[in-house]
Parts: structure tokens; C-alpha cells; sequence
């Protein structure tokens, strides 16, 4: 590592933010302007400082890509799943960096029809995303988006399946996703705000017209909502769905009558959140209706949909969160979680049969997967954990037999699951309450305050970070590292209240968490402060932001992917994606309340002169989620207070958005950045 290049060092322009009567000088406010060239310099600056100080790492890095390509199966393919008379098949190539979409009509033995090659639709971008495919009813169309810049903007278009034919019709600025009609000529779909990137308005076309003449069928004016489209299972109903943080709004449509009126299942009543599945002639409604907090399933004929016709089903449970149910012609199958693991449980309408999944572990993840097929007595699910790949697996539900079709396959005759030890412990967090840590780590391990450990966390949106098999992952457990996820509150990994005590003004809960899990794999002598690394990407960014500024003695090194930094500054800002429909995740800073909470632990206002633990945080330049210049000005900010020489890198990639590199060979060479960051710096420890 050379000592004497010289970190950039961006240019301080104060600007005055005045709130609440109060005023906060924001001296790298300026890069805020992608269009700036002098923006576009101090990035490519940083990411040309980055390249030079880690070049003692570029055979590292090389070794490492090379180490995780050879254990993917590189021309793998899909589970195929049937529907409507034909399989469908997604595969890749070797050396290919983009999936083939393909199908075979009645039987696995048919020929292939390629329907998308996105290879070949790739080629002359840096970017490219297939996203929202859809088949007509008669098989004859694909509805489908390509976004080629990474910023989640999607183009939709129609292919004939059977000519090989793109329509002319095309429809700019959409989610990507549409939603076909029965008719075969009328698709469904979403559009955004042009500056916000909200999905505010749902659209009708029709084949072969242009889309200026499209209808708009549902604009959705508050802008903490979104809006989405889909198809029931049945077939009987197209669903607009329209949902913020706290409320959920449905609007159902006949697919029989596409030119028809939208009616509102149940109208929108803040805080009553509820989705629906259509079967015979009742919907079944997921909710928490009646302070139903862990939510319950309820029953309503389709011809009586508000609430008031609404009879429970399964009754709210206080220890049992019901996450999601999957109907089929003889069988309900419900997903819930309790003590912080998944069940599937399968029900038969008829009542003769009630009974979960068996599954063994306490660090595995259940759930069901490609279940398209409405009359089927066949459930497809994928079984997983730490240590064991990921199986794709058919369960008979009637003869409660399974079927192995698929299991994820680590090449290069060294992985044994046998060799690894997987653990759940729960940490005590400053107020008492036990937060469950899921760890795996290689068989010999000794608990000496040695071993370098990394500690990965979300907590937040109610968004529960399962335990997941990675093959990747082996680059750092077979080179000592224990790797941990922390089940913080902010997600809902222990039921909705876990997700409660984690946002608004419990915000805080989420990240004392983090910290006292940190302490007490510690404290455990699972590792020690010189070796311990922590990691986390969006909204788990700002969980990195805020632990640098309370307990940065604790880390030796820091990941953070996308951080969501600038809080308060962004919060306040509604020309931003997403700003307003956070308002129930973060609270509205506009309310002096929320404003003086969120400001007292946004990472980039409080900053201070203090020594920091070494930090590699990657952008990309067209994010939609978190702008790239809140991790560019939090760097410029840590550069000019930190008080060490620890390591800081800011690395932007130019062409790429929140989700990082859209080939998946490109997406291996990101983690071997991170990867060589994180052993380099266990070097230099020991």
C-alpha cells in the first residue's frame, strides 16, 4: 500500500439549510448535480485513488473472482415450471453473462423456443435489465421491460412469440411489469413520475396502437403511495394494488372485461393493511384488522368485499407472525414465523388435513417459490441455510412425498457442508431484550478473540434478513472468517413488533442493537475489536453511518453499499425517489419532532473529529434509491474531521444503479472488491 498518494479532497462550497428556525451548513451540498463535469471529476478522482491505493490487491482480487466464478455451474439453468400448456425454462451459457428465457410447449422433451436471449438484447450497454415478463393467455404475446441504465426506468415492449416479431407498440417510464387482459389485446401497467420515480398511475393499451393513446385507468394523488398491477392466481381478476408504509388500498377488475371500471375492494383506512387471493367465489384477505399485529387470514364473498363482510379464518396470534399464503385448488398453504424462523403449513379446504413442513436447524430458510399452477396438488419450495445450497424441492401435498428437483451445485470438489458449523445466539441488548445472531463458521474454530468475523445487518422496513446459503461466501469462512447476520429490530424477523421497535422515533432501537451484538460476539471471544468487520447496504448503510459516529472502536473495517446517509437533507427533500413515501418509515422531518430525531443520529450530521475504523463504501452514479451523493458527501465529510489515517475509499461505479452491476460476472468482481478490502486488511492485523 503507498503511502504517498494523496487522498482527494473535495472543495467546501458552505450552504446554508434552514428548518424548524434552525440552520445546518452543508459544505459539500454542491455535489448534488450529476450533470456538474466537476461532480463527475472528484468521483472519477476518487474511484482513481481507490484503483491506486488497493493495486497491491489486484492479484488478490483476480484470484479471488476467479476462486468464486469456478463454483458456479455456469451453464445452469432453472427448476422448470409449467403453465398454461408450456414449461418455462430460464438458463444461462458458459461465459455468458445474462440469462435465455425460453419454453417448451406440453413436455420437457419438446424443442426449445427461445423467447429472450438478453445476451444478444444486452449487447452496446454497460446496463441491461429484462424485467416484468408476461405471457398472454393464448401464448401468443410476451409483454416484457428492459431498464439499460440501472436506475429502474423500464421500457415495455411486445414480442410475438410465434413470428419472432417486437411490436411497434412501446410504453416509456414504466415499472417494467404489465398485466395481460383474457382478451390477448389488452395489457395493464404501471408508470412513474418523471421526477420522483413514484408508480403513480396505472395505464390500459391495446395491441398495435400507439401509446399516447393509452387510458389512464387509476392515478394514485397521495404521494406517500405507490401503485402496482397483477393477476390472481384464478385468473378472475386484475388487481391494482396501492400501499404506503401503514395502508394498503385494492381496486379488482373482471380480466373478462377489460374496458370495464375499477371497483375498490375495501377503501383505503389509514393503518388497516390487507392483500388479497382470489379462489371459487370468496377472496382471502391477509390482514391486521383488528389490531391484529402478527395479522390473520379472513374470508369474504367476492360479491361483498368491504371489511365489514370480512369473517376470520385463522385468528391473530400474539407469538406467530403470518407472513403470506399461497391457494390452490384443494390446499391453503400459509407461511408464517415464530422465534424467528419460517413454517409452511398446509391446510386442505376440505378439513381433513392440517400439518407443517419438518424442518430441523435453527439456521435454515424455508419458502415457497414458482407457484403458478392454480390446479396442481403439487407445492414447490426451496429449503436452505448457512452451510447447506440451495434446494429447489416438490412436495406432494396429498401424498406428503417430496421430489429433490434441484440442488444448488458448488463446483470445484472442495465445498462439504460437513466442514462448516452453523449457530444461532442471541445477543442481550442494552434494554433487555434478546436479539437472535445466526453465524456459520469453519469446523475448529477456536473462541480466542482471534478470528476475523463479519457482522451483516438490514433492520429496517420490516424486512426480515433470512439466513441464506452462499458459495461466495466460502472465499472468506475457508480463510478463517466466522460471518454473521444480526437479526436487529427495524426488520421483522421476530414479528411486526420487532419491526415497530425499530422505526419512527424507536429508530434507534436498530442500531444499540447492532452495537450490542457487536460487543457480545466480543464478548464471546468469537473475535475481538481488531478483528471484527461489519457490513450493510441501503438503509443497512445508515445502520454503518451511525455505528462509525457511536462505537467506531469497535470495528476494524466497514462495508457500506448504497449507504442512505443524509437523512434530514433528504427526508426534506420530496423531488427525491422515495422521500415521501418514508414518511411512515423515518417520520416527516418537516414535524419538529421527527426532524430533531432524525437529526440527532444521521451519520452525515454527526460527523465528528474522531478516529474512524478503515471503510470502503461503493455507489453507483444512476441509483434511483440512494443518490449517489450521499455517500460521495459523507466520504468528503469523514475525510476532513477524521482524526486517523484509517482507510477510506469511495469507489462509484458510472454506469450502474442501487442493485450494482447487472452482469452476473460483473457482480463477482464488486464482492472480490470487497472481499480483498476485508483480507487485506486481516493481513496487515496479523
Amino acid at each position: 500500500m503507498q503511502k504517498d498518494i494523496v487522498a482527494p479532497k473535495a472543495k467546501e462550497i458552505p450552504k446554508s439549510l434552514k428548518k424548524h428556525k434552525e440552520t445546518r451548513i452543508d459544505n459539500y451540498f454542491w455535489l448534488n448535480d450529476r450533470e456538474n463535469p466537476e461532480v463527475i471529476d472528484y468521483l472519477n478522482k476518487e474511484n482513481d485513488y481507490y484503483e491506486k491505493m488497493t493495486e497491491h490487491t489486484n492479484a488478490l482480487q483476480d484470484s479471488l473472482y476467479e476462486e468464486m466464478k469456478a463454483r458456479i455451474k455456469e451453464d445452469d439453468s432453472s427448476v422448470p415450471y409449467f403453465y398454461n400448456g408450456y414449461f418455462y425454462i430460464t438458463r444461462f451459457e458458459t461465459g455468458q453473462d445474462y440469462p435465455i428465457f425460453s419454453r417448451k410447449k406440453g413436455s420437457l422433451s419438446a424443442d426449445e423456443e427461445i423467447m429472450f436471449d438478453c445476451n444478444e438484447m444486452a449487447k452496446g450497454h454497460a446496463y441491461f435489465k429484462l424485467g416484468g415478463l408476461s405471457i398472454s393467455p393464448d401464448n401468443k404475446f410476451a409483454s416484457f421491460g428492459t431498464d439499460v441504465v440501472g436506475r429502474r426506468i423500464y421500457t415495455i415492449q411486445v414480442k410475438n412469440l410465434e413470428t419472432g416479431e417486437i411490436l411497434a407498440d412501446k410504453i416509456e417510464n414504466a415499472t417494467g411489469g404489465s398485466v395481460w387482459a383474457n382478451d390477448n389485446k389488452t395489457i395493464f401497467y404501471v408508470r412513474q413520475d418523471e421526477v420522483t420515480l413514484r408508480s403513480d398511475k396505472v395505464f390500459r393499451h391495446k395491441l398495435n396502437t400507439d401509446s399516447t393513446a393509452d387510458v389512464l385507468v387509476f392515478n394514485e394523488t397521495d404521494d406517500t403511495f405507490n401503485v402496482s398491477i397483477s393477476k390472481e392466481k384464478s385468473r378472475k381478476y386484475i388487481v391494482i394494488g396501492s400501499g404506503s408504509t401503514l395502508t394498503t388500498e385494492y381496486r379488482i377488475l373482471n380480466s373478462d372485461n377489460p374496458d370495464g371500471e375499477f371497483e375498490v375492494f375495501q377503501t383505503r383506512v389509514r393503518g388497516l393493511e390487507y392483500s388479497i387471493s382470489h379462489y371459487d367465489d370468496s377472496f382471502y384477505i391477509l390482514t391486521n384488522k383488528d389490531k391484529a399485529t402478527n395479522f390473520k387470514l379472513m374470508k369474504t364473498p367476492e360479491n361483498r368485499t368491504e371489511k365489514k363482510f370480512w369473517k376470520d379464518l385463522i385468528p391473530h396470534r400474539e407469538d406467530v407472525l403470518l407472513e403470506d399464503i399461497e391457494i390452490f385448488k384443494n390446499y391453503l398453504v400459509i407461511e408464517e414465523r415464530s422465534n424467528g424462523l419460517n413454517h409452511i403449513r398446509i391446510m386442505s379446504w376440505s378439513g381433513e388435513e392440517d400439518y407443517y413442513l419438518p424442518f430441523g436447524s435453527e439456521t435454515y430458510n424455508a419458502y415457497t417459490t414458482t407457484n403458478i399452477d392454480f390446479d396442481t396438488d403439487i407445492l414447490r419450495y426451496s429449503y436452505q441455510s448457512l452451510a447447506t445450497p440451495s434446494s429447489v424441492i416438490d412436495f406432494n401435498m396429498k401424498t406428503k412425498t417430496k421430489e429433490i428437483l434441484k440442488e444448488q451445485e458448488v463446483l470445484g470438489g472442495k465445498f462439504d457442508k460437513e466442514n462448516y458449523i452453523e449457530e444461532r445466539i442471541w445477543a442481550t441488548a442494552r434494554d433487555g431484550v434478546k436479539v437472535p445472531v445466526s453465524m456459520v463458521y469453519r469446523k475448529g474454530l477456536e473462541k480466542n478473540g482471534k478470528n476475523p468475523l463479519l457482522l451483516y445487518a438490514y433492520g429496517s422496513y420490516g424486512i426480515t434478513m433470512d439466513t441464506y446459503f452462499s458459495s461466495t461466501r466460502l472465499s472468506l469462512l475457508d480463510r478463517g472468517f466466522v460471518y454473521a447476520i444480526a437479526h436487529i429490530r427495524g426488520g421483522e424477523d421476530l414479528g411486526r413488533q420487532w419491526y415497530e421497535d425499530g422505526k419512527l422515533l424507536k429508530k434507534k432501537n436498530t442500531f444499540t442493537d447492532f452495537i450490542d451484538c457487536s460487543k457480545f460476539v466480543i464478548n464471546e471471544k468469537y473475535t475481538s475489536e481488531d478483528h471484527l468487520y461489519a457490513e450493510g447496504g441501503s438503509a443497512g448503510g445508515l445502520l454503518m453511518g451511525v455505528i462509525v459516529n457511536e462505537a467506531p472502536q469497535l470495528y476494524n473495517g466497514i462495508i457500506a453499499q448504497v449507504p442512505f446517509v443524509d437523512v434530514v437533507t433528504t427526508m426534506l427533500d420530496d423531488s427525491i425517489p422515495l422521500t415521501t413515501g418514508e414518511y411512515d418509515e423515518w417520520g416527516n422531518p418537516n414535524n419538529k419532532k421527527y426532524y430533531d430525531y432524525m437529526l440527532s443520529y444521521s451519520p452525515y450530521d454527526n460527523i465528528k473529529e474522531q478516529k474512524y475504523p478503515n471503510m470502503y463504501v461503493s455507489t453507483g452514479l444512476h441509483d434511483s434509491q440512494v443518490q449517489y451523493w450521499e455517500p460521495a458527501k459523507w466520504v468528503a465529510k469523514l475525510r476532513s474531521l477524521k482524526t486517523n489515517d484509517s482507510l477510506l475509499f469511495l469507489n462509484t461505479n458510472m454506469d450502474a444503479g442501487h442493485g450494482g452491476a447487472s452482469g452476473r460476472f460483473q457482480a463477482l468482481k464488486d464482492l472480490a472488491k470487497e472481499f480483498s478490502f476485508l483480507l487485506d486488511l486481516e493481513k496487515i492485523k496479523s
